[in-house]
């Protein structure tokens, strides 16, 4: 059953005094967060919290008594798929589906910049590795979402071998898997359809799916006008009227607007019901980001584009996000996203991370919120993809709203040997 509108809408002067009452905003979970100025010691305190939470270590180490070495990070391609197979000197093997459309262009950073960085290595250290392959060779001057996407893609084919060493889902290598079966919200690509158009994909695509939650897309992408801006307020009442509180409605403005267009088209999402607000303006707009949600009671997401732990670090101790969402490739993997997911569960947020592009997306997002704390209620879907990969634990798609956590080892899924067999290693 949908929450009510009623229900969603707490505002966040509430939940401060609630916060206030209990001691810590920290105490009370992931919830709708406020923006009122912190008081001095509080922030002090808050700021010390994030800090140990970005520091603590990560890879449970105690699973390997012995060395890994990494003795080969080899990309591959079939087609338009993207693959990455790191090997240990003992013979173990990771695999794992990488970026496909950043590749596409940015391969020579992975080949050439960071899988010679991690061959030799000791796998166990992966948390020091994420970290120094950004300083190696100058790899900083390379900051950003290419490279972030191929260290993420050559970290999940590391962490396929971990678990497949140690004989644990990747859930139990970061954390301790928590959950199994993961609700999904259906995310829609569309834009610049008409809003009768977008609806009846979004009811099309929640009874293939048995999604409870869908996001879609208003504003033109970093632009508005006055067309985008007609679809958007007439898209918006629509999906209430048609789906009721049954569904839970999210919608991404990808940085479309100007403070005072997010303000008017924020009151008319919280008149409506909606759960969260994603990318009001410009994602690099961090006062605009925080003016905007000062203004509204819904919550305010974002973070996908943002490459910098610091950088999260500043916008959940300021209150500029409610919901706060990493990207599981464009901020370099699971292991800096779980650092995020634990500062905003130290600020009593929530961590919805945003998962770009389709593939295998999916599973590597079901797979974190197995066990990262500060988890939402719903997850990233936006479908499957062609690449021919199996799993006996999982059917690998969303049913009945939720996605199947497989429990095998690693990753917990298997490759077709034909398409491996097919593929062909990228040469730097």
């Amino acid at each position: 059953m949908g929450v009510s509108a009623r229900s969603r809408r707490l505002s966040r002067r509430a939940f401060l005094a609630a916060a206030a009452a209990s001691g810590a905003a920290a105490a009370v979970g992931p919830a709708s967060a406020t923006h009122a100025p912190a008081a001095p010691d509080a922030r002090a305190d808050l700021a010390a919290r994030l800090r140990a939470a970005a520091h603590a270590p990560v890879l449970q180490k105690s699973l390997f008594p012995r060395a890994a070495t990494i003795s080969s990070v080899e990309l591959l391609r079939n087609g338009r798929f993207f693959l990455v197979r790191a090997r240990t000197s003992d013979g173990a093997v990771g695999l794992a589906e990488g970026h496909g459309p950043v590749l596409e262009s940015a391969w020579p950073i992975l080949a050439r910049r960071v899988a010679p960085y991690f061959v030799g290595k000791d796998a166990r250290d992966l948390d020091a590795l994420v970290d120094g392959v950004y300083v190696a060779d100058s790899n900083y001057k390379w900051q950003g979402l290419p490279f972030w996407a191929s260290v993420a893609s050559v970290e999940l084919a590391v962490l396929d071998l971990l678990g497949r060493i140690a004989g644990v889902a990747v859930g139990n290598l970061l954390g301790s898997v928590r959950r199994r079966e993961i609700a999904v919200y259906r995310a829609s690509g569309n834009r610049g359809n008409s809003p009768e158009e977008e609806l009846a994909y979004l009811q099309r695509v929640t009874e293939e799916t048995g999604a409870a939650a869908i996001k879609f897309r208003l504003g033109g992408r970093m632009r508005y006008d006055q067309t985008t801006t007609r679809r958007d307020k007439a898209l918006i009442p629509l999906t209430r009227k048609a789906f009721g509180d049954r569904v839970t409605l999210y919608a991404d403005a990808n940085g479309s607007y100007d403070v005072p267009t997010a303000v008017e088209i924020g009151r008319l999402m919280q008149e409506h019901g909606f759960a969260f607000y994603e990318e009001p303006v410009p994602f690099d707009y961090y006062e605009e980001t925080k003016a905007v949600a000062d203004a509204l009671e819904i919550r305010v997401a974002g973070g996908e584009e943002e490459p910098s732990l610091r950088q999260f670090r500043w916008m959940i101790e300021h209150g500029v996000l409610q919901v706060v969402q990493p990207d599981m490739f464009y901020f370099g993997g699971m292991t800096r996203a779980t650092r995020v997911a634990r500062m905003a569960e130290a600020a009593g947020l929530e961590c919805t991370p945003h998962m770009s592009g389709s593939g295998l997306g999916f599973l590597y997002a079901a797979h974190f919120a197995s066990f990262a704390p500060a988890h939402g209620p719903h997850q990233e879907y936006k479908g499957t993809d062609e690449l021919p990969v199996s799993s006996p634990t999982s059917p690998l798609r969303a049913e009945k709203g939720v996605v199947r956590v497989p429990t095998g080892p690693g990753l917990g899924v298997e490759f077709d040997p034909a398409f491996l067999r097919a593929a062909r290693v990228v040469e730097g």
